[in-house]
């Protein structure tokens, strides 16, 4: 049987923005810089830009958003997408990377948090943590939610707090924030080799994860006034 606790949050969600809809108008706020600036430019790297069908745009439901690949010489080293929804309402909200990792043959094989620090105005936080595997092949995705002059990576507080900046502001735009690093393991495919890999991908992020949140809020609207 199917672990019915996965679907908890996007029933909380359903439930308390289907009620939010028949009360309350929300405000639709745009960035106040393109979403396009974010991690334009790192050194050491260029980037191509990840298309994304106008399908599968209709579908994630997002307002604007930024889907790229970086890569050292030409190497994919890591990939970025950035989705933001200028409000949030029953069948139009951010999907949980967690509900969407499964899928083409990829499967997560273990889940942790990693510690953001270093971005002023926002404090310390933690990201989510997916390891996934296909076949001998093993990536690492980071996630985040952010918006409202919040970063979080838990779910159901994520949940809670659309819901209330929704009934006390009628705010509810945020982004989802995503880094996706493929992992380097030869044909061996040893722990200790996907070890020093994981450990690597967790460095790469440690270091851009704060430039990234800092470049993101300066993106993004500004908390509500309380």
């Amino acid at each position: 049987m199917a672990d019915l606790t996965s679907f908890v949050p996007a029933l909380i969600l359903a439930g308390g923005l289907g009620l939010l809809g028949l009360t309350h108008d929300q405000e639709r706020p745009k960035p106040v810089a393109p979403i396009a600036g974010i991690l334009d430019t790192v050194p050491g790297f260029r980037h191509d830009t990840i298309a994304v069908d106008t399908n599968s745009q209709r579908v994630a439901g997002m307002d604007e958003f930024v889907n790229r690949v970086y890569l050292r010489d030409t190497l994919p080293v890591f990939s970025l997408y950035v989705g933001y929804y200028t409000h949030q309402t029953q069948g139009k909200s951010i999907h949980s990377p967690r509900n969407c990792l499964p899928g083409a043959g990829w499967e997560p094989v273990e889940s942790s948090t990693l510690p953001i620090t270093g971005a002023p105005g926002i404090g310390s936080r933690s990201l989510n943590k997916y390891i996934l595997a296909n076949q001998g092949h093993y990536a690492a995705v980071y996630y985040w939610y952010q918006g409202r002059g919040r970063i979080e990576s838990n779910e159901y507080t994520v949940k809670y707090n659309l819901m209330r900046d929704a009934a006390l502001y009628g705010r509810t735009e945020e982004a989802l924030v995503r880094l996706v690093v493929p992992l380097t393991v030869d044909k061996e495919r040893t722990q200790e080799q996907i070890r020093r890999a994981i450990a690597g991908a967790d460095s790469l992020v440690m270091t851009l994860a704060p430039r990234l949140a800092r470049e993101t809020a300066k993106v993004l609207p500004p908390a509500p006034a309380t």
